[in-house]
Parts: structure tokens; C-alpha cells; sequence
């Protein structure tokens, strides 16, 4: 065929495509939403915040809009009514995850929990996480090295009171050597001549895997402009999933290499353990392959540890700012616990207050404010309007938290407002979703709130905070970057005056 005819040939077999998609688009009844522009669609007015910037979209296009990010559809839900048609009327429609760079590049392409779609595969690792990995009877068996690295956390705080510290370096230590032990067996991040990476270049890992999970990648939007990888996120990707599998590629070898020999560590078995197990079991309905035990384990790691570090920093520094507060939180430790002995876990029932300072932090500053996407698996209509397959959906949980017609005085912080309130954080409350709902729901969030909420009482009970030299609270700096977490922007420093006897600091 002439390539002059091949050419025409071309040019109206893509112009009737164009055709039909617009005329398809026209008889859909989309929500309301802004115009997209050629190519970019929508994304010139999206910020580095994104979750504020879809909110002040909301504020003019009402609780459900439909906007384009390049090429993709995207809907956006910012009421409650909306997030329980999404994330439990219709959760089954909305269960997918939508294919990412992130995805594919930094999970073993989509072998974990948190981007396999929905599928059998899913399903199976759902139940492995429910029944086996965050098992009530597994998580109280883990209670013991929680309580140690409480006390180790507390000792840490104690050597450098009165000196200005950055108060996340210290969660995040916590957290990670809460879920290194659970999760591996043992603190694989010490500083020692064995270890395959510094505790430092793991956080960084860490905080860079969170972040490329959470960008808005130009690639995944616009896909005849991947290639190019214009914002180097791609590339980045990769690196960060070297360093990953080098470090769980050691971790499965030592794993192996002592079940050859059939010695139990301290007479328990790790969450690797568990999964190794998995993967022998001839009974399961999709074979878990070492590529999904990493993927596993990697989301183990990194979703125990950055939530928690997050949240209490968030908490501690709206409390700075409101002193009165601390008062009532301390005045409720002191009745309840004593100055005597630290907080325990059995002791948080016996909490509200400090209870209630979680739920409120949580709905100011959720992790994840957009909680993870999903995609539409078929085509279906929500609340009149049509929504196709394939239309990416985000439930801005960032915006139902500061909803005046569900909160008095919204963004102000102030438990209570939890107090005599049965709201809460499992998924059920919709209204209050900094773990999600439904069937992609955070599966790790008892673990999560268990630390987030063990980690503040002790903080608050153990020390008097204030800000270092002389600055105001009406100084301290609130912004916050996005990524798949929220946060601070600039890292809180603080310093810790200890308000209990001294001996209860060196056990």
C-alpha cells in the first residue's frame, strides 16, 4: 500500500477513535468538575499539596467532582455519604488499584498488599494479613518487645533531656525496631559490622519509598510521555528497589538458612517466618512466590513504621500550641497511672483522653489524606452521575475532616469533641477514616494504633515538652509535604523535661 494512503488511512481511523470518545463522553453524565485543558487536563490546578488543592475544588464543585490528570479520569469523593458509597456500598466496584510507575517498579510489580489488584491474589494475601500476620493472638504475642522498646525509647529521651532534640528520629527508631523485631526477628538496622545498611540510609529508604508511592508521576497520566521520565521519579524507583531487595534478599537468606537447621528464634516465629511458611503451603489457591514474600515484607516495614512516627509528632506539635490541653492529658495520666510506673497497653481503655488526642490528630492530619486510590472495575453510576471503568477514585478524607456541617469549629484542634463520643478509627465510623474502610482497608491498623497511642501516653507522661530557645508557639511552623504519608514539613525540635522520679528513667 502507498504510505501516502497508509497515512490517510491512519489519520481517519484515529480521528473516528477521537469521535467516538467524545461522543461516548457526551452521553455520560459526568460530575460537576473544572474544564480540562488539552493534554495536561486538570493538573495545572493541582499543587504540591494535592489533597488541599482538590479541596478548594470542592469547596466549588461540590462533594463530587470529575476531573483529568493527563489522560486519566479521576473522581473525587469529599463527603461522608460519598466515602461509604465508595468504601462500602459499592466497595467491590471500587477494590482495584490503579497501575502505576510506584507499583510496578517499587513492589515486584504489584506483589504486595497494598497495590496487587483485586483479584485472587489480593484476596489471599487479605486473609494471610487477617489471619495469620495481625492475628489478635499473634499481636499479643508480640506485646514484649513493644514494651522493651518503649523503655528503650524512654531511656533515649531521658539521656538527652534538656537538650533540643528532633523528636521523629526517635519515633521512627522506635517504630522501626517495633516492626524489624516482629517483622524479621531482629533489629536488622543495629549499628554493627554484620549490618547489610545503616540505620540512617534505611530511614532515608524508607522515607524516599513513601514518597515516590505518594508523587503524582507525569508518566502514569500521560503514558505516550513515560518513556522520558520527566520528573526522574522512574528512575529513582529503581534505585530505591536495588537497595530494597538487596537488604530482603539477606533477610530471606538468614531466614532460610536457619529453618535449614530448625532453630526457633526465642521460641517464637517472625512475620517472615510466617511467610515462608506461606509459601510452602501446597493448599493455597495462588502460590506465594519469594518476589511476593519480599513485596510482603517490604509492606510491612515500611507501613508499621511511618504512620506511627507521623501521627505523635502531629500530635505533640498541636499540643505545644495548645498547653491546656497537655494539662488535661497529664492530669488524667497522673490519675490513672500514677507517677509510679509508665503507661502500659492495658492501661489505654482506662485513657479516653489520650484517646481522644489521638482520634483528633488523626482527623486534622491523616497519613494518608487521600487514602491509597482506586479504579472503577466497571462501569456504574454514584449518586446520579456516571462513573466509566478505568476512572481512578480518591476519597479525600483531608476534606471530611474539616466538614463544618460534621465538626464545630473544623480546624481548630480539640479532643474534645471525642469525649462521650463512640466515634472511631476501625472503619466503621466514616466520618473518621485515617485507615480506610472496606476491602483495601489498612490490614495492619490494630498494630498502628496500638503504638501510636502507647508511644504519646508514655511521651506525655514522661516529660514536660516545650520549644527550644525561646520560641513561641504562634512560631512553630505547621505546613506539611505530601507523598503516600503527610509529614511535617520541617521535622519537630523539641525539649523534654522529665516530670517522673528518676529511677523509673534508667529501667
Amino acid at each position: 500500500m502507498d504510505i501516502s494512503i497508509l497515512a490517510a488511512v491512519c489519520l481517519v481511523a484515529f480521528s473516528l477513535f477521537l469521535l467516538r470518545s467524545v461522543i461516548h463522553r457526551r452521553k455520560l453524565k459526568l460530575p460537576p468538575g473544572p474544564k480540562p485543558w488539552p493534554v495536561i487536563g486538570n493538573l495545572n490546578l493541582i499543587g504540591s499539596l494535592p489533597h488541599q488543592s482538590l479541596h478548594q475544588l470542592s469547596q466549588k464543585y461540590g462533594p463530587l467532582m470529575h476531573l483529568r490528570f493527563g489522560s486519566q479520569p479521576v473522581v473525587v469523593g469529599s463527603s461522608v455519604e460519598l466515602a461509604k458509597t465508595f468504601l462500602k456500598t459499592m466497595d467491590v466496584n471500587f477494590a482495584c488499584r490503579p497501575k502505576t510507575a510506584a507499583g510496578k517498579y517499587t513492589t515486584y510489580n504489584y506483589s504486595d498488599i497494598t497495590w496487587s489488584p483485586y483479584g485472587p491474589y489480593w484476596r489471599q494475601a487479605r486473609k494471610m494479613c487477617l489471619m495469620e500476620l495481625f492475628s489478635a493472638k499473634r499481636l499479643e504475642s508480640y506485646e514484649y518487645i513493644r514494651t522493651e522498646e518503649m523503655s528503650s525509647l524512654l531511656r533515649g529521651l531521658s539521656e538527652s533531656a534538656r537538650k533540643p532534640l528532633y523528636l521523629k528520629d526517635h519515633l521512627s527508631t522506635v517504630s522501626l525496631n517495633v516492626i524489624s523485631r516482629m517483622v524479621l526477628g531482629k533489629r536488622y538496622t543495629d549499628e554493627s559490622k554484620d549490618s547489610i545498611v545503616s540505620p540512617d540510609e534505611f530511614k532515608r529508604m524508607l522515607d524516599e519509598l513513601f514518597f515516590l508511592n505518594g508523587v503524582i508521576n507525569i508518566g502514569d497520566l500521560i503514558p505516550y510521555v513515560g518513556f522520558m521520565d520527566l520528573q526522574g521519579y522512574v528512575k529513582r524507583m529503581k534505585i530505591v528497589s536495588k537497595k530494597f531487595d538487596r537488604f530482603l534478599e539477606h533477610v530471606l537468606e538468614e531466614h532460610t538458612a536457619r529453618r535449614r537447621k530448625c532453630i526457633e528464634n526465642d521460641g517464637s516465629k517472625d512475620m517472615v517466618d510466617v511467610l515462608l511458611d506461606l509459601s510452602e503451603d501446597p493448599t493455597l489457591e495462588v502460590k506465594l512466590e519469594r518476589h511476593g514474600v519480599k513485596a510482603f515484607t517490604q509492606d510491612l516495614l515500611a507501613g508499621g513504621t511511618e504512620s506511627s512516627a507521623v501521627t505523635v509528632e502531629w500530635a505533640i506539635s498541636e499540643l505545644l500550641k495548645k498547653p491546656n490541653i497537655f494539662g488535661k492529658a497529664t492530669e488524667e495520666l497522673d490519675r490513672v497511672i500514677g507517677q509510679n510506673r509508665w503507661v502500659q497497653e492495658a492501661d489505654m481503655p482506662r485513657l479516653p483522653y489520650i484517646d481522644a488526642i489521638v482520634k483528633e490528630t488523626m482527623r486534622l492530619h491523616p497519613v494518608a489524606p487521600m487514602l491509597v486510590p482506586r479504579r472503577a472495575r466497571e462501569d456504574c453510576k454514584v449518586a446520579g452521575y456516571d462513573v466509566a471503568k478505568g476512572t481512578q477514585v480518591l476519597v479525600n478524607v483531608w476534606t471530611i475532616g474539616r466538614d463544618p456541617s460534621l465538626w464545630e469549629n473544623p480546624t481548630e484542634f480539640c479532643p474534645d469533641r471525642f469525649i462521650g463520643k463512640s466515634i472511631d478509627v476501625k472503619g466503621h465510623d466514616f466520618e473518621l477514616l485515617p485507615f480506610g474502610s472496606g476491602r483495601r482497608m489498612c490490614p495492619g491498623y490494630s498494630l498502628g494504633l496500638k503504638v501510636i497511642q502507647n508511644s504519646l501516653a508514655n511521651l506525655l507522661h514522661g516529660f514536660n515538652w516545650r520549644l527550644p530557645d525561646k520560641m513561641q508557639p504562634e512560631d512553630l511552623n505547621m505546613e506539611e509535604i505530601f507523598g503516600l504519608s503527610t509529614p511535617r514539613k520541617i521535622p519537630l525540635v523539641v525539649v523534654g523535661e522529665p516530670r517522673l522520679p528518676p529511677k523509673l528513667y534508667s529501667l
